[in-house]
């Protein structure tokens, strides 16, 4: 059963995500409020289909977490879920994903629409002159920030090693960071494959400015991994 309904969600995902991208196309044409509007429900559509086809349960905890105006949203990346789950939860959030998503046809072009920030991995110190630049135009506006620190998937109780580009975000925006813990990799695996059960995602307290950048990604690592230890042993 299991197997059946992992094939089912599989079509009803890029099935009816490319006929949608398709026949919205001209919606690209209006104003990037209305496209906002159509992305967003594009994702509930998806975590909508996710959970019934499936049959998982999403628990989300700690939003009183969450600050006022702008603020950055470091999450662990387990699965596709939390970059779909993460456009329900927050307002117009600005993602910062690798450059080589906007040349995914229909997908970069939403992307660009929505004015995410893209980042060229093989610029390296270019391209961190980039990103802070597009980012404090963004939080300028009153955009809240979401990034995956490790910069990549990591399976349930893995890690990777977090990248210098979340400390560059957190000194030059002074502005905080809000971690997140989640054990979507339960359900929606990194290598494919999806299993009922419970997704619990969690914002954890904000970490304020002012740290020194050895202090800060001690602390934002320390928060993430221990949340995320946290939540892999809750039975489902």
């Amino acid at each position: 059963m299991t197997a059946i309904r992992s094939i089912a969600f599989s079509f009803f995902l890029y099935g009816t995500t490319l006929i949608i991208g398709v026949v919205c196309l001209p919606v690209l044409l209006f104003p990037r409020s209305v496209n906002v509007k159509l992305v967003r429900w594009w994702c509930n559509y998806v975590i909508g289909g996710f959970e019934r086809i499936i049959g998982v349960k999403r628990i989300v905890i700690g939003q009183e977490n969450l600050p006022q105006g702008s603020f950055i949203v470091a999450a662990k990346h387990q699965a596709m879920w939390e970059t779909v789950i993460l456009n329900v939860l927050l307002d117009d959030p600005a993602t910062i994903l690798k450059k080589e998503l906007m040349y995914i046809p229909i997908f970069g072009w939403w992307v660009a629409k929505l004015n995410m920030i893209s980042v060229d991995r093989g610029a390296h110190a270019a391209a961190l002159k980039k990103m802070l630049k597009d980012a404090k135009a963004q939080t300028e506006n009153g955009r809240i920030l979401t990034i995956y620190p490790e910069g990549t998937r990591a399976d349930v109780g893995g890690k990777n090693a977090y990248k210098p580009g979340i400390a560059g975000l957190y000194k030059a925006l002074d502005v905080p960071v809000v971690p997140v813990a989640l054990n979507s990799g339960r359900c929606w695996a990194r290598k494919g494959g999806y299993k009922p059960g419970r997704i619990t995602m969690e914002f954890l307290e904000p970490i304020q400015p002012g740290m020194n950048r050895k202090e800060f990604m001690s602390e934002l690592e320390t928060r993430i991994e221990t949340g995320c230890n946290r939540l892999a042993d809750l039975d489902d």
